[in-house]
């Protein structure tokens, strides 16, 4: 076997990568007939440990972690979370930023493969795609043949874990709220139609109006990106319809924090001329000016979530394939009844 590595050898004595690393450092105590099993495949195929991975301890409690952009809110928080999380059990977080962009993707997660970490997760940019890229795809295909892949969303043609919040329940319980107040002209802003967490979301938004019966235009539903920038410009587009709505359901706090803005630029106050609800629960939400009522997400669940599944894959403890997680209501001062 060409290019063997130590999770070709693991896999095959059926032990994890920490076990043959030890056996290969003797630095721990292992059962003689762990050993034998172990040694004998690696003169099977006359295996060579590479010394600058055995110098990093590669292979053993490390855990890459990609993330779209660290600069966000919520993938902060979630990071923060994820290495907590690993840190308790004695893990090492590996982090590399994508820095929103595509093309440090795929570079990042070769350089993660390269490392040899027990496994990756990966957070938003392709795995958030509503159609997965084949390219991307045979790339993780190929790297999961070695290490587990977990994500928060999902890469279609992949052997993958999911571990992620149920975005149509949280856009549910959010539309729940609004109308117990009265609310009938809601309006969605934020977020790129082509991403999957959005679409589940504008689906169910668009499903429950007409579920209460609620004909609202399409300009209701403004598309942008996840800053508060972003949501800055969507409040100004709505500001310019001859119906305005009276609440707003912001695709992130950020955006809901700068959708707040435009309006007071305008001279109107929220609530009381329009409600505004956000999505996460960053620490953003507890400081705006009036507090944001906003959807929790729960990050330490999350995290934890997510590294105990890399765990237990990296493990072969055959952790469940996919883990849905729920979301609830945190309610503050920026809504209000009409």
């Amino acid at each position: 076997m060409a290019g063997i590595t130590i999770y070709d050898i693991a896999r095959e004595a059926g032990v994890s990568t920490s076990t043959v690393s030890r056996v290969l450092s003797n630095k721990a105590s292992i059962s003689d007939e762990t050993k034998q099993i172990i040694n004998k495949i690696v003169k099977k195929y006359n295996f060579k440990p590479n010394a600058a991975a055995q110098s990093l301890n590669i292979g053993t409690r490390i855990i890459g972690l990609m993330v779209s952009d660290i600069r966000s809110g919520y993938f902060s928080s979630l990071t923060v979370a994820c290495e907590e999380a690993a840190s308790s059990r004695g893990y090492t977080v590996l982090l590399c930023n994508m820095l929103n962009k595509y093309s440090l993707e795929l570079d990042h997660l070769e350089k993660l493969y390269a490392q040899r970490v027990e496994a990756i997760i990966q957070l938003g940019r392709r795995t958030d795609d509503i159609i997965s890229d084949p390219s991307y795809v045979k790339h993780v295909r190929a790297i999961t043949q070695n290490i587990p892949f977990i994500t928060s969303g999902k890469l279609d043609g992949v052997d993958y874990y999911s571990v992620k919040m149920n975005h149509t329940l949280a856009i549910r319980i959010v539309i729940d709220y609004l109308m117990s107040l009265g609310h009938r002209k809601i309006a969605f802003i934020g977020g790129e139609e082509k991403s999957l967490s959005i679409y589940e979301k504008k689906i169910e938004y668009i499903r429950m109006m007409k579920e209460y019966n609620i004909k609202l235009p399409r300009e209701f539903f403004q598309e942008g990106s996840y800053n508060m920038p972003s949501g800055y410009n969507c409040m100004e587009r709505l500001l310019k319809l001859a119906a305005k709505p009276s609440a707003v359901i912001a695709v992130n706090d950020e955006c809901a924090i700068g959708a707040i803005h435009a309006l007071k630029r305008h001279g109107l106050s929220v609530p009381d001329d329009m409600s505004v609800v956000g999505c996460d629960n960053t620490v953003f939400s507890q400081f705006t000016w009036p507090q944001l009522t906003t959807v929790e997400y729960n990050y330490p669940l999350f995290g934890d979530s997510l590294v105990n599944t890399a765990i237990l894959a990296a493990q072969k403890k055959n952790p469940p394939r996919e883990t849905i997680l729920t979301p609830s209501l945190v309610v503050r001062e920026s809504c209000r009844a009409l």
